[in-house]
């Protein structure tokens, strides 16, 4: 991290902190102040300029945050203290053994050509796969189990933030690329789906995963992105006249907030519109919300869609 350092060999300003952690600089600061971490020095200009060593700790930080760890029990931590809390990492793997995703399709490779940070190569083994799987099991059995361990390689301290940002913009890319390659539903077609997340929600892999499942089952989708407010979402599948409001959350979504949310959203909805939740989210496995439906697995998505049609059209023959 040579750019935004300061004049010592090993210090870095406040701009280089926020790029290499995703913290902003308020946070930093109000940290400070509040629990007296970071402690930073001060450069010639009297800026302020963080040590190496405090900058890791800032990196360990965040990856137990993402965990779901609040900030106000961890940041006054020391190191030792800190790394007692993070997840212990799997044995190294063996030569010649890959880690092995479900339909036995193995991921280290792709882990590999993340760290080498060889987005050419990453691209094309992902496009070759999912030529060879086709879209429905490359989500299923490839790019879902591969998310995972992407993101559980920067839990361990295995990828920085800038390699998991570098595999979720190469991801993207492939899955937007096979989407558009989907024959568009006749018009008409139902269900006519909305896609998003809440704003404390800015992971957006999953609404792509989701969407692609979605649109092989011949469903209009309207996707918004991630990190749209509550009354928003509401608006939008008003307008578009939506069935079904699909949300993701991923594993660092805070239940109580994520919970807070869907009652909300679940009472501005009309009746007639499914609520769906999928994603990793711990709370996901637990007793469901009324008028919620959850999906912790991205195969029950056709299921889910011929269960929505047969009761759809079972109202209408009743009405």
């Amino acid at each position: 991290m040579n750019e935004g350092q300061g004049d010592a060999a090993q210090c870095y300003s406040i701009a280089a902190v926020e790029r290499d952690t995703g913290l902003s600089k308020d946070t930093l600061r109000v940290w400070e102040r509040r629990y007296g971490f970071p402690q930073p020095g001060r450069d010639a200009a009297g800026d302020r300029s963080y040590p190496a060593e405090q900058v890791e700790r800032l990196r360990t930080i965040c990856r137990l945050m993402d965990a779901g760890h609040r900030p106000g029990r961890i940041v006054a931590l020391a190191p030792d203290a800190l790394q007692a809390l993070l997840p212990v990492a799997p044995s190294p793997v063996p030569a010649g053994v890959a880690q092995v995703a479900g339909g036995g399709t193995a991921v280290e490779p792709y882990l590999v050509l993340v760290g080498q940070h060889d987005v050419q190569g990453l691209r094309g083994q992902l496009g070759q796969a999912l030529l060879r799987m086709g879209l429905e099991a490359f989500v299923v059995g490839l790019v879902a189990p591969l998310t995972t361990a992407v993101g559980e390689a920067w839990m361990q301290g295995r990828f920085q933030v800038f390699e998991e940002h570098l595999y979720t913009e190469c991801l993207t890319g492939v899955l937007r690329q096979a989407i558009a390659g989907v024959p568009p539903p006749a018009g008409g077609a139902s269900p006519r789906v909305l896609l998003t997340t809440f704003v404390q929600e800015a992971h957006g892999l999953g609404l792509l995963m989701a969407e692609a499942l979605l649109a092989l089952e011949g469903c209009q989708c309207l996707s918004l992105g991630p990190q749209t407010p509550v009354a928003e979402i509401a608006r939008a599948a008003q307008a578009a006249q939506t069935d079904i409001v699909a949300l993701s959350f991923s594993a660092s979504m805070p239940a109580p907030v994520a919970q807070a949310g869907l009652r909300e959203l679940r009472g501005l909805l009309p009746p007639r519109v499914a609520l769906w939740a999928g994603g990793q989210a711990p709370f996901l496995q637990m007793r469901g919300l009324p008028g919620v439906l959850a999906l912790p697995a991205l195969g029950a998505v056709h299921a889910q869609v011929a269960g929505w049609r047969r009761q759809t059209m079972a109202t209408s023959r009743a009405t």
